[in-house]
C-alpha cells in the first residue's frame, strides 16, 4: 500500500493565454520527468490543434517524483487543464479528481474573466487554492497590483501568492514546496469499497477504451472484473498504469493515484466520462461525488460534403463523443445537403475545435448549418415544444408565444473602452444591470444577453473594441419570452432549409438583406431571371433579382429588315417566360459551403 501522506494531486486552472501549459514544461524538467533532450515546448498539448492555436483542449494528466525540502519524496499527479470558457467542463473533470489546484495570474493582464470563475469552481469543490502569479520577468508586469486584485476579487490572502514565470523558470521551487506544504493529501481513500472516477477516456484502435481514472479508494489490478456504476456494464482490466507524460504500464492502481485503466470494451458509447468504476464482487454503495453532467448549449447541423462519407462520419462523431464528454449528436436529413447529424456543442470555439478535428483527424470533408440554440415553442393547445433546428418550427398560427435561453455574462474591460461596450451589448439585444470597478482602470459588466446574439461574432467584436484586453466569461441564465420568427430563404420561391433561421423580427430585415445579397453574387445565372427572397410566415422582406444570362439568338441575322430582329426577340422573350413557369434551380454545393462559412 502506498502512503497516501507522500500523494499530492493538484491542476493547474487559468484564465486562457496565462502560461499554465508553459508552467507544466517547467515543473516537468525539474522533477526531471521527462529528460532534458526529449523535451518540447507544450509538452502536454498533445493535438497539433492545441499547438497551433496556443491553446489546451483536452486535460492531461501526469506524474510526478519531487524530492522536497523536508527531505521526503512525493508524488505528484498534475493536471493541466484548458482555459477558454467553452471547456469549462474539462475543468470541472480535473478539479472533481484532485484535492488542490494552483491558480496563475499573468502578472501583466490582472485576474481575468475567466480567472474569477475557475477559482469559484474550484472552491464549490472544496479544493485548496495556491494562487501563482506568473510571467513576473515581463517588462509589463504589475506583481504587486495583480497581489491586491488577488485579496479583493477573489478573497485569498496576498501573502500566499507565490511569485513565478514559466518562461525563465523563476519561483518553479517554490511553487512545488507549496503544493506539498498546503494541498492536502488524497482524500476519501478509506472507503470500504474500490472506487475510481473517470474524468477523461480515449478509443484505441489496437487495445479498445482507455479510461483515464483517479482512484479514490482500493486498488485495481489487470485481470479485475470492474463494474460501471452508470450502467452497471461489466468488464475486465486488461491493463493499467500511470502518465509519465507517455503511458507507462504498472501492476497495480492503488488509491490517491492517477492513471489509465484499459477496459475489455468495444462500444464506444458505453463508458460516460464522469462515471464511477468499482469492482463487480464488492460494488461501491454510491459513486464519487463532486461531477456535474454539462449540457450543450449551441447547435448545428453537420453534413458530409460527400454523400458516400455518412457512415465515416457516424463512426468519426462516435470515438469523439467518447473523448468529449459534452458532444451530443442525432441523425437528421435536409433536402439541400442530404443526410448528415444535428450536433450539440458548448460554445462556438467548441464547435469550431469539433469540427477541425474531423477534418484533420478523420480526414473528413464536412460543412455546418447556421448555429442555433435550443427554444422552446409554446402552441395555443398548451404543448411546449423544444426546437433546435428551423426546420421543426410549428406552423406561425399556432404558436402562443417563443422563449429563448439567456446568459449572465461578465465581462472585463478596460474603463477607456466601456461605452463602446455598452453599445455593443445594447447592439445584441442585452442590459448592463451591475458595474464593479475592479481596480483604478479595470470595470466588471454584469449583463444578461440572449444565448442567440453571442454565437457568431460577439467575442471577436469585444476582443477588437477593447484592443484584446477585454475577457468575457458567462453563465446560463433562465428562459425568457422574446418577439423571434422563422426566416425562409427562397430561391425560384422554393424556399431552402439549409439557409433557414430563427431570428428577433427587428434583426430579420437586415440578416435576410445581407443573405439575398450574397445569394446574388454567389448563384450561377439562369437563362432566366430568378427571385431571392427573405420571407417570415409567407410575407416578403428583402428581395433581390439574379439576371438572366442572355442567349444572342439575332447573332446569325446579318443586315435585312429591324422585324426580322424584332420577331426573333419576341419569340426568345415568350420562351424565356415559359421557362420562368418551369425552370428550376439547383444550387451547387459550393454556394452552401461559402455562405454557410461566411455566417458561422
Amino acid at each position: 500500500m502506498s502512503d497516501l501522506s507522500k500523494i499530492r494531486n493538484f491542476c493547474i486552472i487559468a484564465h486562457v493565454d496565462h502560461g499554465k501549459t508553459t508552467l507544466s514544461d517547467r515543473l516537468l524538467e525539474r522533477t526531471q520527468t521527462v529528460e532534458k533532450r526529449q523535451m518540447k515546448e507544450q509538452l502536454l498539448d498533445a493535438m497539433d490543434l492545441e499547438r497551433e492555436k496556443g491553446i489546451t483542449i483536452k486535460c492531461h494528466p501526469v506524474t510526478m517524483l519531487y524530492k522536497a525540502k523536508d527531505g521526503n519524496e512525493y508524488t505528484f499527479n498534475l493536471i493541466d487543464t484548458p482555459g477558454h470558457v467553452d471547456f469549462s467542463y474539462e475543468v470541472s473533470r480535473s478539479l472533481a479528481a484532485c484535492e488542490g489546484a494552483c491558480l496563475l495570474i499573468d502578472a501583466s493582464q490582472g485576474v481575468e474573466a475567466q480567472t474569477v470563475a475557475n477559482a469559484t469552481l474550484a472552491m464549490q469543490q472544496g479544493l485548496e487554492v495556491i494562487p501563482v502569479i506568473n510571467k513576473v520577468d515581463l517588462p509589463s508586469a504589475h506583481p504587486e497590483d495583480t497581489r491586491r486584485q488577488v485579496e479583493d476579487i477573489l478573497a485569498i490572502p496576498a501573502d500566499d501568492a507565490v511569485l513565478a514565470s514559466g518562461k525563465a523558470g523563476i519561483g518553479i521551487e517554490d511553487i512545488l514546496e507549496s503544493v506539498v506544504r498546503r494541498i492536502p493529501p488524497p482524500r476519501w481513500a478509506d472507503y470500504p469499497a474500490p472506487r475510481a472516477l473517470i474524468f477523461d477516456s480515449l478509443f484505441d484502435t489496437y487495445k479498445g477504451v482507455i479510461a483515464y481514472v483517479r482512484v479514490f479508494s482500493g486498488s485495481f489490478r489487470p485481470g479485475d472484473t470492474i463494474q460501471l456504476m452508470a450502467n452497471s456494464a461489466k468488464s475486465v482490466v486488461k491493463e493499467v498504469g500511470i502518465f509519465s507524460p507517455k503511458m507507462r504500464n504498472t501492476d497495480v492502481l492503488e488509491a490517491g493515484s492517477v492513471g489509465f485503466i484499459v477496459l475489455n470494451i468495444r462500444e464506444v458509447a458505453d463508458v460516460k466520462i464522469g462515471d464511477t468504476i468499482t469492482h463487480a464482487t464488492t460494488p461501491a454503495a454510491e459513486p464519487v461525488a463532486g461531477f456535474k453532467e454539462v449540457r450543450p448549449m449551441v447547435f448545428s447541423g453537420v453534413y458530409p460534403i460527400d454523400t458516400a462519407d455518412y457512415e465515416k462520419l457516424k463512426t468519426s462523431l462516435g470515438k469523439l463523443a467518447m473523448n468529449d464528454a459534452a458532444l451530443t449528436y442525432t441523425a437528421e436529413s435536409s433536402v439541400a445537403l442530404g443526410f448528415g447529424f444535428r450536433c450539440g456543442f458548448l460554445g462556438l470555439l467548441h464547435m469550431e475545435i469539433i469540427q477541425e478535428r474531423l477534418r484533420r483527424e478523420y480526414d473528413l470533408d464536412i460543412i455546418s448549418t447556421y448555429p442555433s440554440v435550443i427554444y422552446r415553442v409554446f402552441t395555443h393547445d398548451g404543448k411546449m415544444t423544444l426546437v433546435d433546428n428551423p426546420s421543426f418550427m410549428p406552423d406561425p398560427s399556432l404558436i402562443e408565444h417563443i422563449e429563448e435561453p439567456t446568459i449572465r455574462a461578465h465581462i472585463l474591460i478596460p474603463g477607456w473602452c466601456i461605452g463602446d461596450v455598452l453599445a455593443l451589448v445594447m447592439e445584441k439585444r442585452g442590459i448592463c444591470d451591475h458595474t464593479d470597478t475592479i481596480d483604478g482602470d479595470r470595470v466588471m459588466l454584469t449583463c444578461p444577453l440572449p444565448l442567440n446574439e453571442i454565437l457568431v461574432d460577439f467575442n471577436d467584436r469585444l476582443k477588437s473594441i477593447t484592443r484584446g484586453y477585454g475577457s468575457l466569461d458567462y453563465e446560463f441564465g433562465d428562459y425568457i419570452t422574446s418577439d423571434l420568427v422563422k426566416m425562409d430563404i427562397l430561391v425560384q420561391e422554393e424556399p431552402v432549409d439549409a439557409f433557414s433561421s430563427i431570428v428577433h423580427r427587428t434583426k430579420a430585415e437586415l440578416r435576410g438583406r445581407m443573405i439575398c445579397e450574397r445569394l446574388k453574387d454567389l448563384l450561377p445565372r439562369q437563362l432566366f431571371k430568378v427571385p431571392i427572397q427573405a420571407s417570415i410566415g409567407g410575407k416578403v422582406i428583402a428581395r433581390e433579382t439574379l439576371g438572366s444570362t442572355g442567349k444572342d439568338v439575332i447573332a446569325k441575322c446579318y443586315g435585312g429588315d429591324i422585324s426580322r430582329k424584332r420577331k426573333l426577340l419576341d419569340k426568345q422573350k415568350e420562351g424565356k417566360k415559359r421557362m420562368k413557369q418551369i425552370g428550376r434551380v439547383s444550387i451547387p454545393q459550393e454556394v452552401f459551403t461559402k455562405i454557410l462559412k461566411n455566417e458561422g
